[in-house]
């Protein structure tokens, strides 16, 4: 029997739109493989078929200086509300798509994990696309404060 096929390659089921609100969070708690793992899982749908991790890790050194270690802040309320509009964004623009945005504060070492986007949508195109504004938007317009330890000093810097 022959195997009917789509010239286009589009299937013909509708796509599973995501159903569950997306997960934003500031958090003390690290991000350790275990819940990466299981912020992923919880975005992942039927109709996932690319799920994007970006996972921020406190590197060693920044302008030329070595780091220590970091000390992340910030008002948990103003910056969850801030992720909730850039998740609303990411929504709007991918509408199949289910979103995941936890940041750490509080001191971190090497090493240590301080921020995970996760984006799950249909296509991988569109789950790169996503997690991308996801986490250049988070960067850029989400109040939390960095202080960085150096060997010779401390300085509050743009997180």
């Amino acid at each position: 029997m022959a195997r009917k096929t789509r010239a286009s390659g589009a299937s013909s089921t509708p796509a599973t739109p995501a159903t569950s609100a997306p997960i934003i969070r500031i958090t003390r708690e690290p991000l350790d493989g275990e819940a990466i793992r299981a912020l992923e899982q919880a975005v992942t749908t039927a109709g996932a078929g690319g799920i994007v991790t970006f996972a921020g890790v406190v590197r060693d050194n920044a302008r030329g200086k070595r780091v220590r270690s970091l000390e992340y802040d910030a008002y948990p309320e103003m910056a969850e509300s801030e992720m909730a509009r850039i998740a609303a964004e990411v929504a709007r623009r991918w509408p199949e798509s289910a979103l995941a945005m936890v940041h750490r504060i509080g001191p971190l070492a090497i090493g240590e994990c301080s921020v995970v986007v996760v984006a799950a949508c249909p296509h991988r195109a569109e789950a790169f696309d996503a997690c991308r504004y996801a986490i250049d938007t988070l960067k850029a317009s989400v109040p939390i404060w960095k202080k960085e330890f150096y060997e010779d000093g401390e300085e509050w810097v743009e997180g």
